[in-house]
């Protein structure tokens, strides 16, 4: 494979959305870098891209951590021109409000607010020395609104919203496309089905519709689209859902 001189990096390279994006970026001729907490998880994805003629470094990251979030998109940069970043991290939970003790709303807080303002201001200051750039942001149903039990996570998803307008009205006159992508509908993974297994039983599980959950590729497929847009028409925020989701 032909290789661009250019690198997309992932912050939050998990199995699913993460891993999807990479594989994408990858076949258009990206070479990745990916990060995630534990990088011996990103291992298969690494051999996957790799046995494809693709480019993959996989890092172990924490998010939260300024010095990683930096060092992360420097190595980035320095194997090829730093033009893609997506900040995917999932912090994902559920907890009544009597029940979200302060511990649990700042690591939440942390992983899906602070560590997109980290990665979104170190990409700037990378892509504003290139003169252009794509940073992407993955929100959620929660970065619109509080539902029951999600007061911790709505809350960061909604300020990470705020961080990725105020990026995007700040960056886009120099060249840096911000978008904040809401991702309102459950994604086809295990764990999903799981947990409709678990609320709903075996029967609603076999009954779901088809394309009633969101599969990864497809949302890779929307990421892009988004970086082929061209500035004199740019999205900032990109809905997406199952044509049956309701809304």
């Amino acid at each position: 494979m032909s290789r661009r001189n250019a690198t997309c990096a992932i912050i939050g390279a998990g199995d699913f959305i993460g891993s999807a994006i990479a594989r994408k970026f990858a076949a258009e001729d990206y070479s990745i870098f990916a990060g995630r907490r534990t990088s011996e998880k990103l291992e298969p994805l690494k051999r996957e891209i790799e046995a494809a003629g693709g480019a993959c470094e996989a890092r172990a990251l924490d998010a939260r951590k300024e010095d990683e979030i930096t060092a992360f998109l420097q190595a980035a940069d320095a194997h090829a021109p730093l033009e893609v970043v997506i900040a995917n991290p999932g912090a994902n939970v559920n907890f009544p409000i009597l029940d979200t003790t302060e511990r649990v709303f700042f690591k939440v807080w942390e992983m899906a607010c602070k560590a997109g303002f980290l990665t979104g201001r170190e990409a700037a200051r990378i892509m504003l020395r290139h003169g252009r750039g794509s940073i992407f942001f993955t929100g959620a149903t929660a970065s619109l609104r509080g539902g029951s039990g999600y007061a911790a996570f709505a809350s960061a998803k909604a300020g990470l919203r705020m961080v990725a307008q105020a990026m995007a009205r700040e960056l886009g006159p120099q060249n840096i496309h911000v978008a904040h992508l809401v991702i309102d509908a459950g994604v086809d993974t295990s764990f999903v089905r799981e947990r409709i297994k678990a609320a709903r039983g075996e029967a609603a599980l076999a009954a779901l519709p088809e394309h009633a959950l969101m599969n990864p590729n497809s949302i890779a497929n929307a990421y892009w689209a988004l970086h082929q847009q061209t500035p004199d028409a740019w999205t900032f925020e990109l809905d997406l859902r199952p044509h049956g989701e309701a809304w």
